[in-house]
């Protein structure tokens, strides 16, 4: 199997990823690069290709051009399904997936196998390791809830540990925080920052539009604009005034107060 050396010490690399449908570019030229122990927070404004570049690195959509290597293995020589078993993806889209009688912690389980509406055989060791994930993210009492009783910050919070369940080496979570009131909000962005100190945790790559979401653990950002890269790399040379101006065409202006993030945009 081809493996690219700097690939070999990645969580993921992508070099040149152009993703064409029809007269549309979609993405164009993109080049990242995952290195263990960081977290990354994609901003970009919508259709810039925030979602084309996470469907393109799971396997879900094919690329024109470029290489995807991921966890060392590279797509197209690479069984992706297999792969996917150590990727945690947490999406709203999930959440008309999943049963509306299904318990909170049948949901986690489901987790270990990438499966939603879970057929599989449930031992109960799954079932214990399901329940110490939930306490992780303080959801243990919501174990038997089923999931139309639950509320949005609720549900993040089991998705969270519905995706921990395979034990991941990269976590990708895909504005997380949407729909979410600003208290449960803060909840939620703690957890996250939580998870970021982890001892082994995976990596965790937060796709979002608010740069408030971006919590201090997070230590590298990548801005899209229009399917190409604008800028990548840490967080601090990163997150710009200038660039994310620049990225949402318009005037903005970045304020950090102490490890918070806020954009506040210029009025004419």
């Amino acid at each position: 199997m081809r493996v690219m050396p700097a690939a070999a010490s990645s969580i993921l690399q992508i070099t040149g990823l152009t993703v064409r449908r029809g007269q549309t570019t979609i993405l164009h030229q993109v080049d990242w690069r995952v290195g263990r122990g960081e977290h990354w927070a994609i901003l970009g404004a919508n259709g810039s290709g925030k979602t084309s570049l996470l469907r393109a690195l799971t396997g879900y959509l094919a690329p024109t051009a470029g290489e995807i290597y991921l966890l060392g293995e590279h797509f197209g020589e690479s069984d992706w399904r297999e792969l996917r078993l150590h990727i945690g993806v947490v999406m709203n889209s999930f959440a008309a997936l999943i049963p509306v009688c299904e318990t909170a912690l049948d949901t986690v389980v489901s987790g270990k196998f990438a499966q939603l509406d879970l057929w599989a055989r449930v031992t109960a060791a799954d079932r214990a390791a399901a329940r110490r994930w939930m306490r992780v993210v303080h959801a243990s009492h919501l174990a038997r809830r089923e999931w139309q009783y639950l509320s949005q910050g609720e549900r993040q919070r089991v998705l969270i540990a519905r995706a921990l369940m395979a034990k991941p080496r990269l976590l990708i979570l895909d504005e997380p925080c949407a729909g979410l009131d600003p208290a449960a909000r803060d909840e939620f962005l703690r957890l996250i920052e939580s998870l970021t100190r982890r001892r082994q945790a995976p990596a965790l790559v937060l796709v979002t539009h608010h740069v408030e979401e971006i919590t201090p653990g997070f230590t590298h950002a990548l801005l899209l604009k229009s399917g190409r890269v604008l800028a990548a790399g840490a967080r601090q040379g990163v997150l710009t005034s200038r660039r994310l101006s620049d990225v949402f065409a318009t005037r903005a202006r970045l304020v950090r107060t102490g490890k918070s993030l806020r954009l506040t945009i210029a009025r004419n």
